[in-house]
């Protein structure tokens, strides 16, 4: 073990650098813990395994909470690190960790160290990545966020690792990696089910690869018994062995978006530009991928695109392009591409890496000092370009304060909010361990209302301005002193307010949600 450490002691320095920019990510970013899918994915692991997929609220989600590879690490955090944010962002942290990590060795094990780094770079600063606030100018969920697209994007991508990795190994040093690979795809699809759509590739990796045919076996194996553990689990714990796939393949319907055939077909390209223009940089590598196949016929970039499309087809296809009114996933959110994108990084920083290596010896000695110059150049340029269009970092700074505010108080019982803040505010009436530091009631009406219920006059009210893509509370209602109202308390960033009704103060608020029915617990 020693000797095998030394000789790979770059590598292991390399991801564990990797590694820390995961965390120091997470860390910047410090995304509150978010509502909806990731909330009752967080309860679902408090209860688990009692999680009754007809009861409200995870009737809401049934597809989230089947998802054992999310809801049993988040189950493990809370009984080791308690129920509150430490937990929570432990269990963030780690998906994110295990998606650059991912990302790192899949491309490293294709076109070496520097095209690794280089694709860790481009997503650690993108905004497609950093603005997933929803209290800032967001863009989507993804780093910070406890959604399955990150950790089973980085698990299937250390799969691809482990996989090419194998192909340079004989006899049981093979056999090993290839267990390795299987495993990791076995995990994979506990995290994020269609994922699955890229195991129908694993015999054209093989043979891209060249490895012999037999051996598809080896990888299946470590897969088929973590498929028979799931079912086991599913059947004890739900009493249905396929409840997840059912829960996913019922997932779905008419879509609010406007959906056509033609702009399903086009969801890749709206993914990674319409969101932000500083997307274009993976259409721009899946390009310059393409070309280089053509180019140089190479096998390693034939794999990286056949990685692609296995994922690729499938879910436009899934996206509207076959039944617009039926749309069973959105392609047109970046977070669904998330397991390709070391694939797309791969194929660009691979088209490069191979188009330098045709470069005659002699013009490579003498332009190799201006070429790395112009890489770092371009590599700094990207970096000031995407931190730039970041117009702000929120983190949980608004949250923190009211945790303080509120930390103790007697005299406010109840605090009223749309549903999206009263459940982010379970986690902050409790220290980051998850005691509690107050000990009132909240209570909440559903987002998509347009009035404010006649109970949240008799309790203070907490308010935001939603700043990017939420729909605001109450189609835009906001407490005003003009209409009697008296603001309590506001942050320092202004995220956040409180704000009660003097004509109702001190009078006792009307039970509104029978406490088996609350998901603000």
């Amino acid at each position: 073990m020693r000797g095998w450490a030394r000789r790979h002691r770059l590598v292991l320095a390399l991801t564990a650098l990797v590694a820390a920019c995961g965390v120091g990510l997470q860390y910047v970013l410090m995304v509150p813990p978010l509502y909806f899918d990731p909330y009752y994915v967080w309860l679902a692991a408090r209860d688990w395994p009692d999680v009754p997929l007809e009861q409200w609220p995870f009737s809401e989600v049934p597809h989230q909470v089947t998802r054992v590879g999310l809801v049993l690490p988040a189950r493990l955090a809370q009984e080791v690190l308690g129920p509150g944010q430490i937990a929570y962002f432990t269990v963030t942290a780690l998906g994110v960790t295990l998606f650059l990590v991912g990302c790192f060795l899949a491309v490293r094990s294709l076109f070496g160290n520097l095209a690794g780094l280089a694709s860790v770079l481009v997503i650690v600063v993108n905004p497609l990545f950093t603005m997933t606030n929803p209290f800032g100018h967001e863009l989507g969920w993804s780093t910070g966020v406890m959604l399955p697209d990150m950790p089973g994007a980085g698990l299937f991508s250390l799969g691809m690792a482990a996989l090419v990795t194998s192909s340079r190994r004989t006899g049981r040093d093979r056999t090993r990696w290839l267990l390795t690979a299987g495993t990791f795809y076995g995990l994979a699809f506990l995290s994020r089910e269609f994922v699955a759509f890229m195991f129908v590739a694993i015999p054209v990796f093989l043979v891209l690869l060249r490895i012999p045919w037999r051996r598809n076996v080896t990888v299946g194996i470590p897969m088929a018994v973590i498929l028979v553990a799931d079912l086991v689990h599913n059947q004890i714990v739900w009493g249905n062995p396929l409840a997840g796939l059912i829960s996913a393949a019922e997932h779905g319907g008419l879509s609010r978006d406007h959906v056509t055939r033609k702009l399903a077909a086009e969801s890749f390209t709206r993914a990674f530009h319409d969101w932000s223009a500083l997307g274009s940089v993976f259409i721009a590598a899946l390009a310059l991928g393409v070309a280089g196949w053509l180019v140089t016929r190479d096998r390693r970039l034939l794999l990286a695109l056949v990685w692609f499309l296995a994922l690729a087809v499938p879910i436009t296809l899934l996206s509207g392009v076959v039944d617009p009114k039926s749309i069973s996933l959105r392609a047109w959110l970046p977070r669904y591409w998330d397991a390709v994108l070391p694939a797309i990084l791969a194929a660009g920083f691979g088209t490069v890496a191979l188009l330098w290596q045709r470069v005659p010896d002699r013009s490579r000695r003498r332009l190799g000092r201006p070429a790395a110059v112009l890489a770092v150049a371009l590599a700094a340029s990207y970096v000031v370009v995407c931190v730039r269009a970041v117009p702000d970092l929120p983190r949980d700074t608004a949250w923190n304060e009211l945790r303080t505010w509120l930390r103790g108080r007697n005299d406010i019982t109840t605090i009223y909010s749309d549903r999206r803040l009263a459940q982010t505010l379970t986690f902050y009436v409790r220290d980051p361990w998850g005691n509690r530091t107050w000990n009132g009631r909240i209570e909440s009406w559903p987002h998509d209302h347009y009035s404010l219920p006649v109970e949240a006059f008799s309790a203070p009210v907490l308010w935001t301005r939603w700043r990017g893509q939420e729909s605001q509370i109450l189609g835009g209602w906001r407490p005003k002193r003009q209409k009697g109202w008296q603001r309590l308390w506001k942050s320092s960033d202004g995220v956040l307010q409180v704000w009660d009704h003097p004509s109702t103060l001190g009078q006792a608020p009307p039970t509104t949600t029978p406490p088996d029915r609350s998901d603000l617990h």
